[in-house]
């Protein structure tokens, strides 16, 4: 089956990828439920919210800088390597993540939306200005925004918010333009991402999907492989580069 889709793959121009939870796990990233400590009494969906940040940012910003902290262990897999490599096979390519720990970044990847933000930036709360600051925010003197004054806050996407609509828009722009789409370690259940492949499909990509786990997208794929990213990819393009005779 991987030689057909190195066929197929062959004749696109568009690519689109989407990533989900299931490839930052191949790389050690936590779930943040907190195994001990104090981070263990309260649930992502208490803390990642603006009514938790409100009530008590500081206590919130304990908690992100903790998860920053361990984010600084972890290191793109050989999947993520793979997709920076994916990249330049094609004339058009779109990497879309639902993830925030910015690994494909940190693997080379340059054409990327991140509908859920990224958890290494800051922005105001109250006008989304982007804050930089080097080291950490200092929990117990949180900054206020140069431009109004707002509390800085992670910038991620929190319980009870909309995705960025610039993010989103572009994502179905590029779904919908899609000569083949990957789904990849996405459980496919999260709108409006989930949507994404659905919508790709729609529009006659090649619909790929690579995750151990079944989904609801299992039964679209015109291609399904029951394997971890950081295995299969990298065999893809080993093919890849086998059929066009090397190259980067």
């Amino acid at each position: 089956m991987l030689d057909e889709l190195v066929t197929v793959l062959s004749r696109c121009k568009r690519c689109v990828v989407l990533t989900g939870a299931g490839m930052s796990a191949e790389s050690g990233v936590p779930t943040f439920r907190g195994d001990e400590g104090l981070w263990r009494k309260f649930r992502p969906e208490e803390l990642a919210n603006v009514d938790a940040f409100m009530a008590n940012p500081e206590l919130v910003w304990e908690w992100y800088n903790w998860r920053r902290q361990l984010m600084a262990e972890v290191e793109p897999n050989p999947g993520h390597f793979a997709i920076t490599a994916m990249e330049k096979w094609f004339e058009h390519f779109t990497m879309i993540t639902q993830n925030v720990d910015g690994l494909h970044r940190a693997a080379g990847t340059k054409s990327i939306l991140e509908l859920h933000g990224n958890i290494a930036r800051n922005k105001c709360l109250d006008c989304n200005r982007p804050f930089e600051i080097e080291g950490e925010i200092d929990s117990g003197q949180i900054p206020a925004c140069p431009k109004c004054g707002g509390k800085i806050r992670p910038d991620v996407v929190w319980f009870g918010e909309m995705l960025d609509p610039e993010t989103i828009q572009s994502a179905f722009s590029e779904a919908e333009r899609a000569d083949v789409f990957f789904s990849i370690g996405t459980s496919a259940v999260v709108h409006p991402a989930a949507s994404l492949p659905v919508t790709a499909k729609r529009q006659g990509a090649v619909l790929v999907e690579i995750n151990p786990e079944r989904t609801p997208l299992s039964e679209l794929a015109d291609f399904r492989f029951s394997a971890c990213s950081g295995e299969l990819l990298p065999s893809l393009m080993d093919a890849l580069r086998e059929t066009s005779g090397g190259g980067d």
